[in-house]
């Protein structure tokens, strides 16, 4: 009877919950989403429910997180082709029988609720170039750079015809940065830029008649304030408007007067730029620069070739989502609707976010179990 007792004693508790979670990955994105919350707050005064909505968002993110830690990458391998078919599959049934929403058929409808496949495959292709690298790492030709590129281009294809240019650039470099941690040579990532430069005119006529104007409102704004260019006007204004030290918690005019779109999710920065300023912005990209560190120093230690690409690529897919988002408000980028990670508004998302954290913290602690 006393083992028993002792057996669920709050220290044994403890040191199961926190297995294999790393406490530095897991104090930065908190700080993330703590600001972000306190953020939300701000951007959703009309509907104070967003805020309650997130947090039970991220509920479920954590939970996600603590499963996927507790997983030997080993086992993540074996789920890595499964996932990207599924995904693809789940693509093409968005294509055929998918919600669509504001002139976009990007979701899918199960049961009582619906997602969105396409942040499904922001892990799952990652995974599958990883496993497909690993499994040939002997023996690496031009042919498996070949396959990788047509695993990658066939997702990416189906997400930008949904059409979603923003989730398909960001899946994209997701695959890219496999295809250049397996070591894809100079010389050949020369030609493939030749090849990429040589596409933007055909590329050109594919997008739809607002992706092009998005882009061309970037070089000036000004042509069209009250329609293409708006986004990015309202948006600049309010980052440059903050100042040093920002306006203050809850004082964002900008933000207050509705000036703000999507002021909740793919322009929150703005908001917290207006909110807090220069300074605040220093503390966000401080804990975005050490949650990046830490994911590049778990991938340097990690035990196997898999491990390795998987983990700095999740690295640097946060920092690609961050420096589009930031970009993209502050008017040096094209608007494409990407959020920012840890801080907009959105479960999909921040679900996204938090496995790729697990996956994180599995591959760090098992660094020392090396496959045989």
């Amino acid at each position: 009877m006393a083992l028993e007792i002792a057996a669920f004693s709050p220290r044994r508790l403890a040191a199961f919950l926190l297995a294999g979670i790393d406490g530095t990955l897991l104090a930065l994105s908190l700080g993330l989403v703590a600001l972000g919350l306190a953020t939300l707050f701000s951007a959703s005064y009309e509907q104070p429910a967003r805020v309650t909505a997130q947090i039970a968002n991220l509920s479920v993110a954590l939970v996600a997180m603590w499963l996927v830690a507790r997983i030997p990458p080993q086992t993540l391998m074996r789920f890595a082709a499964p996932a990207y078919i599924a995904g693809v599959a789940l693509l093409v049934a968005v294509a055929l029988v998918g919600d669509v929403a504001n002139g976009a058929r990007r979701w899918l409808h199960i049961g009582v609720t619906r997602f969105q496949p396409s942040e499904m495959m922001k892990l799952a292709l990652p995974l599958m170039l990883a496993w497909y690298f690993h499994k040939n790492e002997a023996t690496l030709r031009l042919r498996d750079f070949a396959i990788a590129a047509l695993l990658l281009a066939i997702p990416v294809l189906l997400i930008a015809r949904q059409p979603d240019l923003g989730t398909a650039v960001l899946v994209a470099a997701a695959g890219f940065y496999v295809i250049f941690f397996a070591g894809v040579g100079w010389k050949l990532l020369a030609v493939l830029g030749v090849l990429g430069l040589a596409s933007l005119f055909p590329l050109w006529g594919m997008l739809h008649d607002y992706q092009r104007r998005r882009i061309l409102m970037l070089l000036d704004p000004t042509q069209d304030p009250l329609g293409a260019g708006y986004h990015t006007i309202q948006s600049t204004i309010a980052v440059g408007s903050g100042g040093i030290t920002g306006k203050g918690w809850l004082q964002g005019t900008q933000t207050h007067l509705e000036f703000i779109p999507e002021r909740h999710t793919d322009f929150i920065f703005a908001v917290f730029s207006e909110e807090f300023g220069l300074l605040g912005n220093l503390v966000l990209l401080t804990l975005y620069a050490l949650l990046i560190a830490r994911g590049l120093m778990i991938a340097a230690n990690a035990p196997t070739f898999f491990a390795r690409l998987l983990a700095a690529t999740i690295t640097l897919m946060f920092f690609t989502y961050a420096f589009v988002n930031m970009g993209m408000v502050s008017g040096i980028l094209p608007v494409v609707g990407v959020p920012l990670p840890f801080i907009s508004y959105g479960g999909s998302a921040l679900l996204t976010l938090f496995i790729g954290i697990g996956i994180l913290m599995s591959i760090h602690s098992h660094r020392r179990l090396v496959q045989t």
